[in-house]
């Protein structure tokens, strides 16, 4: 029986941190065995706002790869490729902006949230506003049919499909199939300083090649509750990144349970909860550590890895355009 296709990937734009293990990470490491899995180093959408620094977006496709590798994702089992060398992708984004509006771009709310928080105003970059027609350039040229995405990412899927339904209509035959968006149930973790999402550019994350002093410190600095100054004083877990943390890392969720119930009526200190948080994210973190120290060393390796996976999405992909510009009667030599 033929496996679903899922897409997924990152933006190169630094190393992976925890936020990204707990929100994609562990799921793609199921994901190999039950779906044909194309995971993507998505450079080209990097560039959209890094295009002063292209070499930050370079240097990080062997970094997020070193990632990839070091959680244990299988080369022989996921297909790991560079957007930026598979030029299908580029052509199905330029064929698929004719078919949405601007005024359809602009009214995106993942569009909208992320122009809002990045402060463009209106010197948005084209590439930017365009990144919905892209995505769904990226999405129907494997024809995945499952999108892992988080919550505030799920407007860019339906965008998506109302391009495949238009390039089907007007075919007048099903060339591409619609996806489904695969919300982790995880969620996304907030900062270490309980003040936004955990971003790479934010200074709020844990990297997954963190030391062990590195966690440590991090783990100490969480945001918790403020109000709980003593220990025999009830806390809040609500907003608490400690208690967040452990919902997200925590195998004992029955320890967790009692952790939480005993903190809410008092008489659990911050330190005891944030000593647990730190011996299981030091045990999450030390194989991957290790692991990614000896790929690093390697780096001929991790290449081929990239170049591999490359040439079999371009195959793929570039398929896929030859037969969306046939069924739409483009003039073809």
């Amino acid at each position: 029986m033929t496996k679903p296709v899922i897409l997924t990937g990152d933006r190169t734009t630094g190393p992976l941190h925890i936020g990204h293990y707990a929100g994609s990470l562990a799921n793609r490491l199921a994901y190999q065995d039950s779906h044909e899995q194309f995971l993507l180093l998505a450079d080209t959408q990097a560039l959209t706002d890094n295009a002063h620094n292209p070499e930050k977006v370079r240097r990080s496709v062997m970094e997020v790869a070193l990632d990839y590798l070091a959680v244990g994702i299988d080369p022989t089992r996921t297909t790991i490729c560079l957007q930026s060398h598979l030029p299908a992708l580029a052509e199905l984004s330029m064929l698929y902006l004719n078919f949405v509006t601007v005024s359809r771009l602009e009214r995106n709310p993942t569009i909208k949230d992320e122009i809002r928080t990045r402060g463009f105003g209106r010197d948005i970059p084209a590439g930017f506003l365009c990144y919905p027609a892209a995505q769904a350039a990226d999405i129907t040229a494997f024809k995945a049919t499952v999108v892992p995405v988080g919550d505030d990412q799920a407007p860019l899927i339906e965008q998506t499909n109302e391009i495949v339904r238009r390039i089907n209509s007007t075919a007048n035959r099903k060339v591409l199939p619609e996806a489904v968006a695969v919300i982790p149930k995880a969620g996304r973790l907030p900062g270490i300083d309980g003040k936004a999402k955990m971003s790479k550019s934010g200074g709020n994350a844990i990297p997954l090649s963190a030391s062990p002093d590195q966690i440590s410190a991090a783990v100490k600095a969480m945001f918790t509750d403020p109000n709980h100054l003593r220990v025999e004083d009830p806390g809040q877990v609500e907003g608490n990144v400690v208690f967040a943390y452990l919902d997200a890392f925590d195998e004992d969720k029955n320890a967790v349970e009692e952790l939480t119930a005993k903190y809410q009526r008092g008489g659990l200190g911050d330190g005891v909860v944030k000593k647990r948080l730190d011996g299981i994210l030091q045990e999450l973190l030390a194989p991957i550590r290790t692991r990614r120290a000896q790929l690093s060393k390697d780096p001929a390796y991790v290449l081929d890895v990239i170049r591999k996976g490359t040439e079999i999405a371009r195959d793929r992909t570039n398929a896929t355009k030859r037969e969306v510009v046939e069924h739409l009667g483009l003039f073809r030599l």
